[in-house]
C-alpha cells in the first residue's frame, strides 16, 4: 500500500499552522501551493497549503475545512498531524478558539495553555501505534516549551493580554456545556475549554513535532450567568478579531523558531518504543513510516 505524497528523503524542517474557527487561511505566503495528500487514515481536513514566510518553509491546514464544514468529533486528527509530518513538518502552532473558566480570561484574551485535561471519548484518535508495534510517549508537559516561550514573547511584543500557561479541558462537543458542566470544570481549576486540541498535542508528541497553541477566548463558557449563554452567533465577532491577532503574531513568530529540530520534543520516541524492532509488522512500519524513519 503506498500513499502520497512520498515523504522526501531529507525534508526541509518545516512549520505547520492549525488553523481554528475563523482561521482558514494565511496571507503573505510566497511560492504558494495546495497540496492533496493521502494518509492511511484517509485524507485530512482540507487541501493543506504550502509556502514561505520570512523564508521558512510553512504548511497551513485548516481545522474545519475551509467554510467550517466539519464538527469537532468528524476531525480526522491522525490524517491532520500524518500528513504535516509527512512533509517535513516538525513544529506546529496550532490556534483554537476557546471558552473561559476565569473571570480574569476575558473575551479576545491569548491563553498560552501548558497543561491539557482529557474529558473526550474517542480514543482510537489519540495515537499513531497499535497493530504490532507499541510506544508510550512522555506527556507530562504535553507543550512544547520553547515554542511556547516564542509565542508569549511576540504577545508581550505586540502588546496583546495574553495568561502565559494554564489547563485547556477538551470536552467532545458539538453541543456547548451544561451550566453544571462548565460549574464543575471551574471547580477543578481548569482555565479554558475547547472541542479539538488535545488529540493534536498527544498525536504531534508521537511524530516527534513540537507543538504549542493559541487558544483564543471568545466566550465565558456558561458558568458566568450574568453574561448571555455562550451560542454560535456570540462567538462569531470575537473570532474575527481573534483570526486577524492570530495571523501577526503567527508571522513574528515563524522568523524566530530554530532551522533544526533539536529540541527535546524531536526525540519523543528515544524512551518510548516498546515492541522489539524485529517484531514490527512490515504493514504497520509502512504507515508509520515518516515518524519511524529515523529508527529505520
Amino acid at each position: 500500500m503506498t500513499f502520497s505524497p512520498s515523504p522526501p528523503s531529507d525534508p526541509e524542517p518545516a512549520i505547520g499552522i492549525i488553523g481554528g474557527s475563523g482561521l482558514y487561511h494565511m496571507e503573505g505566503l510566497d511560492e504558494m501551493q495546495e497540496i492533496q495528500v493521502d494518509t492511511p487514515w484517509g485524507p485530512p481536513s482540507d487541501a493543506l497549503v504550502s509556502g514561505r514566510l520570512s523564508g521558512r518553509k510553512v504548511f497551513f491546514l485548516p481545522r474545519h475545512a475551509r467554510g467550517h464544514r466539519l464538527l469537532p468529533t468528524e476531525l480526522n486528527h491522525r490524517a491532520n498531524i500524518w500528513a504535516l509530518r509527512s512533509l517535513g513538518v516538525r513544529w506546529i502552532i496550532c490556534v483554537t478558539a476557546v471558552g473561559s473558566l476565569k473571570e480574569e480570561y476575558a473575551p479576545r484574551d491569548i491563553v498560552l495553555p501548558d497543561q491539557y485535561f482529557d474529558r473526550t471519548s474517542r480514543r482510537e484518535h489519540h495515537t499513531f501505534f497499535g497493530q504490532g508495534i507499541v510506544a508510550h510517549v512522555g506527556f507530562s508537559d504535553p507543550v512544547s516549551a520553547g515554542l511556547r516561550g516564542i509565542l508569549a514573547n511576540v504577545c508581550r511584543g505586540q502588546g496583546r493580554r495574553i495568561h502565559n500557561g494554564g489547563t485547556y479541558v477538551n470536552m467532545d462537543g458539538p453541543a456547548f456545556s451544561t451550566r453544571a458542566e462548565s460549574l464543575a470544570n471551574r471547580r477543578l481549576g481548569f482555565d479554558v475549554i475547547g472541542m479539538t486540541n488535545l488529540p493534536e498535542a498527544k498525536l504531534a508528541r508521537e511524530a516527534e513535532i513540537a507543538l504549542s497553541t493559541l487558544a483564543m477566548i471568545t466566550d465565558y463558557d456558561c458558568w458566568k450567568v450574568e453574561e448571555e449563554p455562550v451560542n454560535a452567533q456570540t462567538v462569531i465577532g470575537h473570532l474575527t478579531a481573534n483570526a486577524e491577532a492570530a495571523k501577526a503574531i503567527i508571522a513574528a513568530a515563524i522568523p524566530q523558531i530554530p532551522q533544526e529540530p533539536n529540541w527535546p520534543e524531536h526525540r519523543a520516541l528515544d524512551m518510548a518504543l516498546i515492541t522489539d524492532q524485529s517484531l514490527w509488522p512490515a504493514e504497520t512500519i509502512g504507515r508509520l513510516r515518516p515518524i519511524l524513519a529515523r529508527f529505520l
